[in-house]
Parts: structure tokens; C-alpha cells; sequence
């Protein structure tokens, strides 16, 4: 049987919870789409995460990879579509750490584009009644250096592997403390990831519709 690994992150910024790791946590071990998803959680330490990363593909040796990240203040699932070779933190890391424009690999490319169907996964989305987007920034903190970091091992070791970065929301008992922040259900992220992993693994070509900004 094929194996899907999805990851999420530790909580950080006084957080106690981190939305991607508690729904990812959630489909540990279930079969999707005929395979296995194995899910890992990834440090919210820069100069750390990579490596947890590539070790986890080599445990794990997956067909597909959804890496999941909080972002505090969206609305939706936001389907990541660029990676950036920045790191450029707003705030230190759980180690403490803030580096300032850095890059993720030292001599890698500026950007990488995600090796998912970002427009399909955001139609099927939609479709089953969960708000999502694409999403034209990851940022420059850690869940950017994850996606980065993921699509080089993909460029330059595993080029059958597919896989992406996908950021969402609060959960409601996090919006709690942040007065006007929008939220998700756990169990409405847990059915998107359902959804985007059988998707992934059912769609290979990307379809050709509208889904850029205008800012």
C-alpha cells in the first residue's frame, strides 16, 4: 500500500495548540484514497526543521507529502503555491532563534512552485462546502523554510515525489484569545485534508482556471 505523510507543527508563539497538527494528528494511520496517511510533527525551529522533514520522508518514503501550518488570521484553507529561498522571522522560533533574511538553503533557487494540483485541490474544496484559496505567500518563517524545504528535496533527490504546503486556520478555542480572528472546526479541517489527499493522489494535471490576486 501506498503511504501519504502529512505533517503539522508544534505550537509556538505562547500558542498551546497548533490547528495543523491537531488535525493532522487526526488522520494518522487512516487509509485515504487506497493509501496509508502517517502523520509527524515538525519543530517550529528553523534551523532545525528541515532536517525533521527529510528524516520523516526517509521513515515514512511516501507517494505524497501535505505539510499543514497555522496562519492565525486567515479564513480559509489557503493552498500554498510558491515557496521562497528567504527566511526573513517576525518573531524567534521556539528555539529562541530570529534569523533575518537568510537563506533557506544556502545557493538553492530563488522559488520553487508547489508540486501539488493547487487549483483542483481548492475546487474540490470548495465543492464539499470548505472555504479555500490559493495562497501566493507561505511568508518567511518557519512553514515557508518547511515548504521550500520539501519542494528542493523533490528538485534535487525524489523527483516522483508530489507535495505541497497548506496553511490554516484557528480553531475556535484559539480565536477565543484573538478577538475578531476568524476559525475552523477541527473537524471541517480534518475533512479538507480527507479531501486534498485523495485529490492529490487522483489528479496529476492541474486544471487551467482563475485563482491569482490582484494584491
Amino acid at each position: 500500500m501506498q503511504t501519504v505523510l502529512v505533517t503539522g507543527i508544534e505550537p509556538f508563539d505562547g500558542e498551546t495548540l497548533n490547528p495543523s497538527w491537531e488535525a493532522a494528528r487526526a488522520v494518522d494511520e487512516r487509509v485515504i484514497g487506497g493509501a496509508r496517511v502517517v502523520a509527524r510533527q515538525l519543530p517550529c525551529v528553523i534551523a532545525d526543521v528541515r532536517q525533521a522533514l527529510l528524516g520523516a520522508i526517509a521513515e515514512v518514503d511516501p507517494v505524497l507529502v501535505l505539510c499543514l501550518g497555522q496562519a492565525g488570521g486567515r479564513s480559509d484553507i489557503s493552498v500554498e503555491r510558491v515557496a521562497i529561498n528567504v527566511v526573513d522571522a517576525r518573531i524567534p522560533d521556539n528555539a529562541g532563534r530570529q534569523p533575518i533574511d537568510e537563506p533557506v538553503i544556502a545557493g538553492g533557487p530563488a522559488a520553487y512552485f508547489s508540486a501539488l494540483p493547487i487549483k483542483a485541490l481548492v475546487r474540490r474544496l470548495r465543492e464539499s462546502g470548505i472555504p479555500a484559496s490559493v495562497s501566493q505567500t507561505a511568508g518567511t518563517y518557519n512553514c515557508n523554510a518547511i515548504f521550500y524545504s520539501l519542494l528542493h528535496c523533490i528538485a534535487t533527490e525524489r523527483p516522483a515525489l508530489r507535495g505541497g504546503f497548506i496553511h490554516v486556520p484557528y480553531l475556535p478555542q484559539m480565536a477565543a484569545a484573538h478577538p475578531g480572528a476568524p476559525s475552523m472546526e477541527a473537524r471541517t479541517l480534518i475533512a479538507a485534508i480527507e479531501i486534498m489527499v485523495a485529490t492529490a493522489l487522483e489528479v496529476s494535471a492541474d486544471l487551467k482556471e482563475g485563482g491569482g490576486a490582484t494584491h
